[in-house]
């Protein structure tokens, strides 16, 4: 079947992709999945060229006789433009990515300002707090296929339009409600936004080349991280919060523009309502409702209502039962998955993905608990405690930058992902030993052993996932550890805080002796005690017995966060090793290539069921017995 597919799309005339997708969609039955009988139509093929034939084979070398062929060595897209054009997009991608890494932190210094403007309540800070990465996290798996049925350069536009839109809104609103929208955009956009970047790289350059873009991802997002509170606390105090949001325009502005221009990537021309009809509405509904119930009863749970009230209790568990709906949905209903399922059938990107659950966890956690850390025992405020990250982000930025280097000179990453998550968990162990004082040595080297760690793993492990995927696959495949990623964040962020209150709740006793029943419940959460106005109120005395008991209950925070990086070693382990090709294959988008990859997936699976019933039948493949040699 795949050897006649090949030589259709050899000999056969390239077809209108637009006219082959609505003929495609309008001619498949329902049960066209059960149903190969209409599997030979020629006009849904689209041309192919002969390095996509065998697409479970693994990658080889070209021959002499390749050689001669330069559509089919063309290493990347990126060849075709000029070096000023290439940088020009880069510059814009990462620009994009800057503005929405920015805000998933920038609001955390300027949140009680806003709350207080608008009156909030324990709830609506909740929410005002959580709906940027609620929205993010749950329609991160849409963009991939959405981006394979319209192409990528169309949607990454739309992306940048919903999440400029949402910062508008923000910097406009004269109420809760308002706010809560335009954050919601924000999430959305900004969710498309990190996906379609890696997107856009792996469709403009080869597996090789790509470890360096993805760095330059990495070092952005790092910086984004650390710069957030800092730019968010400066704008709050010496102009407004409303300018937290107002710099996303010019600068995102700027971005959408380049890419509009500069961006040359081949797009489909579908239908729109063709493409409407493609979508696995089924698929979007129960993951996009599946995520906001787990992730609603996650950052509930102990703060708005008890871990045990029927509200949290109900959220988590509907919320896992319409994300296993979802996989059923997937692997058997839906005709075009927002998720590739072949992703999960090799125990290899299983590692894969939990070396991503692992570091995606400690990344946050770095983020997030080290500004408390400096805030209550330092007694630093949230711009300075920005400032001091920074040997974490330098040493995360630099090896990225290296790590890539090597990757692309090696074509191997699988070492560098186990040394990385050795070098993580020796970082995240030193922070066990941070003290209640100021020891900058400690300070200083810990953080940059963490970030050397931390710092290579945000792009080897979507390099080998995607290395291990289809063309055809490969921007669901990337949706999907996008979306793994941001689970992981939110997961991190409660599991931490579970671990952080009741070992709190142990030092209490302590704490409510030496500062009394008026200061003590200022210092018994994370939010409160790492308020510095509140360490001006305290003696000497009662801050010696506040630093210690914090830094004690940090030190069994990094024990926790240890084991997770340990858990990655582990996983690091079941990895395949693979080298990366230099060739590039074009990836295709529009319904017709989707229609080819469902129809060969199918053929795919026809083979295997065909293999499985020979084995246990002992047959030869022609019906006849086999039996054994004399």
């Amino acid at each position: 079947m795949a050897d006649s597919l090949d030589r259709r799309s050899h000999n056969g005339p390239s077809t209108d992709s637009s006219q082959t997708a609505a003929e495609v969609i309008g001619s498949q039955p329902e049960n066209a999945k059960e149903n190969d009988g209409s599997l030979h139509d020629e006009r849904c093929l689209p041309s192919r060229s002969s390095a996509s034939s065998n697409v479970n084979a693994p990658k080889e070398m070209p021959t002499t006789e390749e050689e001669h062929n330069p559509l089919e060595l063309t290493p990347s897209q990126s060849e075709k433009m000029a070096r000023k054009q290439v940088l020009a997009i880069m510059g814009a991608l990462c620009l994009a990515l800057f503005l929405a890494a920015l805000d998933m932190t920038i609001i955390s210094t300027a949140l009680p300002t806003i709350a207080a403007q608008f009156r909030a309540n324990e709830t609506s800070y909740t929410w005002m707090a959580s709906s940027y990465l609620l929205a993010n996290a749950a329609c991160l798996p849409l963009w991939g296929k959405i981006s394979d049925i319209w192409g990528r350069k169309i949607v990454i536009l739309i992306a940048n339009v919903l999440f400029l839109v949402g910062s508008l809104v923000i910097a406009l609103s004269n109420s809760l409600a308002q706010f809560l929208v335009g954050r919601a955009l924000q999430g959305i956009g900004g969710g498309g936004i990190i996906i379609l970047a890696q997107i856009c790289v792996s469709d403009l350059f080869s597996a090789r080349e790509r470890p360096m873009y993805y760095a330059m991802f990495g070092a952005t997002w790092a910086i984004a991280g650390s710069l957030g509170p800092v730019i968010g606390g400066a704008l709050t105090q010496k102009v407004t919060w409303r300018w937290c949001f107002y710099i996303n325009l010019p600068t995102g502005g700027v971005s959408l523009l380049i890419l509009l221009l500069w961006m040359n990537i081949e797009s489909p021309k579908t239908p729109l309502l063709a493409g409407l009809k493609a979508i696995d509405w089924l698929g979007t509904i129960t993951i996009i409702g599946g995520t906001i119930m787990l992730l609603f009863g996650l950052e509930f749970g102990g703060i708005t209502y008890p871990w045990d009230s029927a509200t949290t209790l109900c959220l988590i568990i509907f919320g896992i039962v319409v994300l296993i709906l979802f996989w059923f949905v997937e692997r058997k209903i839906a005709k075009y998955p927002i998720m590739p399922t072949a992703l999960f059938e090799s125990w290899s990107n299983v590692f894969i993905l939990g070396v991503n659950w692992s570091q995606a966890m400690n990344f946050i956690a770095g983020a997030y608990y080290l500004p408390i850390y400096f805030q209550t025992v330092l007694g630093v405020g949230p711009i300075l405690s920005g400032v001091y990250v920074l040997p974490q982000v330098v040493g995360l930025s630099v090896v990225s930058i290296i790590s890539a280097v090597v990757i692309r000179k090696t074509g191997h990453y699988l070492w560098i992902i186990r040394g990385a998550t050795v070098v993580t968990a020796l970082g995240y162990g030193l922070f066990i030993d941070l003290k209640p004082y100021p020891s900058w040595p400690r300070i200083i080297i810990y953080q940059l052993i963490a970030g050397i760690g931390i710092g290579p793993n945000f792009q080897a492990p979507l390099i080998a996932i995607q290395s291990a995927m289809k063309p055809s696959d490969v921007a669901s495949a990337t949706s999907t550890f996008g979306f793994m990623r941001q689970l992981s964040t939110s997961i991190s962020l409660v599991f931490g805080g579970v671990v952080f209150q009741n070992v709190m709740k142990q030092s209490a006793p302590k704490i409510r002796a030496a500062l009394g029943p008026e200061l003590a419940p200022a210092f018994l959460g994370t939010i409160a005690g790492s308020n510095i106005e509140n360490l001006h109120r305290l003696n000497d005395e009662q801050k010696r017995v506040v630093f210690t008991e914090y830094t004690h209950t940090l030190s069994r925070l990094w024990i926790f966060y240890t084991s997770v990086a340990v858990l990655g070693c582990l996983f690091s382990l079941g990895i395949k090793k693979t080298e990366l090709s230099r060739q590039h294959e074009v990836t295709k988008t529009g319904l017709a290539e989707q229609e080819r990859a469902r129809r060969e997936r199918l053929e795919e699976q026809k083979e295997k069921k065909r293999l499985k019933a020979e084995r246990s039948n002992g047959g030869n493949g022609n019906g006849e017995e086999t039996k054994p040699e004399v």
